[in-house]
């Protein structure tokens, strides 16, 4: 039996996927994790006094952690796939800002056109 067949006998197949080692899963989770309480620290902590700052930093750091993600745990990048997975990298991106930008646009609509109530007005209402 040949190296070869003995790597498929124990259910190996090296089917041009990239995978990961532990070291780069371990990478991928402890920059998940320091991308995740930085955004968390600005917000508790009240770093900046404009929101709309603190929600483009949020937004900066969330769009960074999508990519480690995609990097360390989806295994994306320009060589598997025959190239496939730069599609699927472009098409992730392109949701992600319409996503983004699209709820931006939302809360800020909804900000700008919900009227705050006084007491005087609550005490009327039927």
């Amino acid at each position: 039996m040949s190296a070869h067949e003995q790597h498929d006998a124990h259910g190996h197949h090296d089917d041009g996927h990239a995978h990961g080692s532990f070291g780069s899963y371990m990478i991928g989770f402890g920059l998940s994790v320091i991308l995740t309480a930085i955004p968390f620290w600005l917000v508790m902590t009240g770093y900046f006094t404009n929101p709309q700052t603190t929600a483009i930093v949020i937004l900066g750091f969330a769009v960074v952690q999508i990519v480690v993600h995609m990097i360390y745990f989806l295994h994306m990048n320009t060589r598997s796939e025959g190239g496939w997975t730069m599609m699927a990298l472009i098409f992730t991106l392109v949701l992600v800002v319409i996503t983004l930008s699209g709820s931006m646009w939302v809360m800020y609509h909804l900000n700008h056109n919900m009227m705050p109530m006084s007491a005087q007005d609550m005490s009327q209402m039927p």
